[in-house]
């Protein structure tokens, strides 16, 4: 059931993905601020298909903790869920991901035209200056940047490995970053065709402000992001039917401890 449950939400996540794209691409031709609407309403449709055919419902924790303005969303990364689902917490989201993503045929187009921060990860030095530029027009703008620290999905329960990025973003932005933490890889595992139905917890942690040291900053984002999404994956055991996903991830935590 769970796999042709799967297979019909796949196919349909990625044919809707297509009909948004085409149906709202004549938006591409027009001046940029006629098209906030856009992110959020892709958004929300990517997320009524997910209720409705895969089961998959969110609770939203701490809205309270997003500032006015401009800051840092520092967002856990265990799934594709979170590149989309997020979306409308924010008023004016710029996601910083990686450059290939730009010559995607369409989807690539609609990164330009609403300014996402491309980086080129060949590049680490080259890169991170572009980026720099970039993310201090856009919190000068008042928008939000939203950033994966560990640069790629991991699965849920195993360990983190944060990159240096966000923390040269908080120290040369001055702006407060939102450690954001759910539990998004028990439902829509990294690299797994299969989605299980459930409850994504979202957790938006009290915003760090600025004026720490950079290691001090990464180290206290790290310890609330990691400690968060580990409560939020304990507090899915106690679902009437959990994940099955919590199997693998004690076997990781096992091998975490050996």
């Amino acid at each position: 059931m769970f796999l042709l449950r799967s297979t019909v939400f796949q196919i349909l996540f990625y044919i809707l993905n297509l009909v948004v794209m085409i149906v709202f691409s004549p938006l591409l031709l027009l001046p940029r601020k006629w098209g906030g609407w856009v992110m959020p309403v892709w958004s929300k449709i990517l997320q009524i298909l997910m209720r409705f055919v895969a089961g998959i419902k969110v609770e939203v924790r701490g809205r309270e903790n997003l500032p006015q303005g401009g800051f840092i969303a520092a967002m856990k990364h265990q799934s594709a869920w979170e590149t989309f689902a997020l979306i409308p917490l924010f008023s004016g989201p710029t996601f910083i991901l990686k450059r290939e993503l730009r010559w995607i045929p369409i989807f690539g187009w609609y990164t330009a035209k609403y300014r996402q921060i491309p980086i080129n990860r060949g590049k680490r030095s080259e890169a991170l200056t572009a980026m720099m530029l970039a993310a201090k027009q856009t919190i000068a703008e008042g928008r939000q940047i939203l950033i994966f620290p560990e640069g790629t999905r991991r699965p849920a329960g195993a360990e983190p490995k944060y990159k240096s990025g966000v923390a040269h973003l908080y120290r040369d932005l001055n702006c407060p970053a939102v450690p954001i933490a759910h539990n998004s890889g028990l439902y829509w595992p990294r690299s797994s065709w299969r989605v299980y139905p459930g409850t994504v917890i979202v957790e938006i942690l009290p915003p760090i402000e600025p004026g720490l040291p950079a290691n001090v900053f990464q180290e206290r984002m790290v310890a609330e992001i990691e400690t968060a999404s580990d409560r939020l994956i304990e507090e899915a055991r106690q679902a009437k039917r959990p994940s099955p996903v919590l199997e693998q991830v004690d076997r990781l935590r096992q091998t975490r401890s050996a």
